[in-house]
């Protein structure tokens, strides 16, 4: 009797952890890039969707606008005036999958509170 039960339990927790690892969930604002055994399916969500597991992977990517602040650089200019430039770098994701296989790195900062003009 008490095998039955550790067989039971095992069992249960097997079930457990694919169904946990089948089931995702994407915000609106993000997009899930799935790769079944290394090669791009597309991009999915927002929303639930399933995963074949062992055999898909997903990352996401975020398509908010990004800002990146620049600092502040010094130039000279042909008057010989001294110039302070600032300037702020707005971006966003327009398409998820070359976001993620055309490029070297898609973990940009987070989205910061500034809006774009």
């Amino acid at each position: 009797m008490p095998t039955i039960v550790i067989v039971l339990a095992a069992v249960a927790l097997v079930v457990f952890l694919l169904a946990t690892s089948t089931i995702k969930i994407v915000q609106e604002y993000e997009r899930g890039v799935i790769f079944r055994l290394g090669r791009l399916v597309g991009a999915r969500g927002p929303g639930l969707f399933f995963l074949i597991p062992g055999a898909e992977r997903t990352r996401k990517v975020d398509l908010r606008i990004v800002t990146l602040e620049v600092p502040a650089q010094e130039a000279i200019t042909r008057d010989n005036a001294t110039v302070r430039v600032n300037a702020v770098v707005y971006f966003r994701v327009v398409s998820p999958e070359d976001a993620v296989v055309k490029s070297s790195t898609t973990s940009a900062p987070r989205p910061s509170s500034a809006r774009p003009p």
